[in-house]
């Protein structure tokens, strides 16, 4: 079992859009039967295994395993992954889109998107993989925003020049600015 699945096609995703299917796949965390699943859930056998089947068709669920009970062949079944990320492509944006560029909405979309792929393609039982999350808020007068913006630039422009050889282990930095939602304190 993979700790994630990146979900880039349509298929997979609308097979997700049904709570039942979803309600199944948390059961299958771990191999079960449909049986199994169905008596956790309170359905019958036959409604649950109509679930898994549209979850194995869309790649989500795994056979694992059968066995043989009183003459029937029973499949023991398995989520792929513990967790499942839906690419933004497929939800799409509504409209034409403005030029792209680094200070734009849309280009940070793109940037996430593109973080959020390359993590889930990572493999996560490698014994090391070298990585870092930093987060954190940074309160900037009005008059100073654009004095911020190109500092944080150069800083990074620092990096990639200093750091952007052909040489040694690669890694992708990504950097996302952007206004942080005001908290109600109600």
């Amino acid at each position: 079992m993979r700790d994630v699945v990146y979900l880039e096609n349509i298929e997979q995703a609308e097979s997700l859009l049904k709570p039942q299917r979803i309600e199944v796949l948390r059961q299958l965390a771990e191999p079960k039967t449909c049986t199994e699943v169905a008596h956790v859930l309170g359905q019958t056998p036959q409604r649950v295994y109509y679930q898994v089947k549209r979850l194995v068709d869309a790649g989500l669920v795994d056979q694992v395993s059968e066995r043989k009970v009183r003459g029937i062949h029973e499949g023991i079944y398995q989520a792929t992954a513990r967790s499942y990320w839906l690419s933004p492509r497929l939800v799409g944006r509504i409209g034409q889109r403005k030029v792209q560029d680094e200070l734009s909405l849309g280009y940070l979309l793109d940037l996430m998107e593109d973080v959020q792929a390359d993590v889930a393609a990572l493999d996560r039982r490698r014994p090391e993989l070298p990585s870092i999350g930093v987060s954190g808020e940074i309160r900037v007068p009005t008059e100073h925003r654009q004095q911020f913006l190109a500092d944080l630039q150069s800083t990074l422009q620092d990096l990639f020049t200093r750091y952007g050889g052909s040489e040694g282990d690669a890694f992708k930095l990504a950097v996302a600015c952007y206004p942080k939602g005001e908290e109600n304190d109600d």
